[in-house]
């Protein structure tokens, strides 16, 4: 463990998420700018100082933190445009990498099952709530979107009952709610608030799923 690398992670995303929730609030793109990626960076540090490099299961982990870096990036230049469609694609490899991540743990299939059936439907109905608001590409798009959340969870869930360690599947649940509030805010109803709540649990799951490598039983 690098203590210092760990604590500069955790204090980075902490403070640059505060100081983003503030710039949004006042819709200052230079600071949205500044602070988002520092924010992003900083749970990708603290993945490091918590030793991801040490097993297979962390180096999983943090490739997934680093596409959701990049995911944050591309996702702050707005619209609905190419560059959102390759932050949707940033994201959907982030979870595909968490989903190896997991499969590595070798899940619990019981309780992944249940967790998948459970998932299916709340993401059913998330469906047919939102997709009256999409269009063309973005339908498929969000369709597989929400698949590779749904599988992501319910493996999660899965590789907690394996490891004794409920970080896994808190990080998932908390990453899949966040991608709620950006759905609404781009297809739905844009405004401060789907950012106010989503922002929080984003960068919150995104530091717990790095914490997570720390556990002793994911290491080889």
């Amino acid at each position: 463990m690098n203590l210092p690398l760990l604590l500069g992670g955790v204090g980075a995303t902490v403070a640059f998420s505060i100081l983003l929730l503030l710039f949004e609030a006042r819709d200052f793109r230079a600071g949205i700018w500044f602070s988002k990626p520092v924010a992003a960076a900083g749970f990708i540090a603290c993945a490091l100082g918590f030793g991801a490099l040490e097993s297979d299961y962390g180096i999983k982990i943090l490739v997934g933190l680093c596409l959701s870096w990049l995911g944050d990036v591309l996702l702050m230049a707005g619209g609905r445009g190419r560059i959102f469609l390759l932050g949707i694609a940033s994201f959907f490899l982030a979870h595909c990498a968490y989903i190896v991540a997991f499969l590595g743990l070798a899940p619990d299939w019981e309780i992944s099952a249940m967790a998948g059936v459970v998932m299916a439907v709340l993401l059913a109905l998330f469906m047919r709530w939102i997709w009256a608001y999409l269009e063309g590409s973005f339908r498929g798009a969000v369709l597989a979107y929400v698949v590779v959340i749904g599988i992501m969870v319910a493996l999660a869930a899965g590789a907690s009952a394996t490891t004794a360690n409920p970080a896994l599947v808190a990080g998932a649940l908390l990453f899949a709610v966040s991608d709620v509030f950006v759905a609404r805010d781009r297809f739905v109803q844009q405004g401060f608030v789907n950012r106010k709540w989503g922002l929080p649990l984003y960068f919150l799951a995104q530091l717990v799923l790095a914490a997570s490598v720390a556990s002793p039983l994911v290491h080889n």
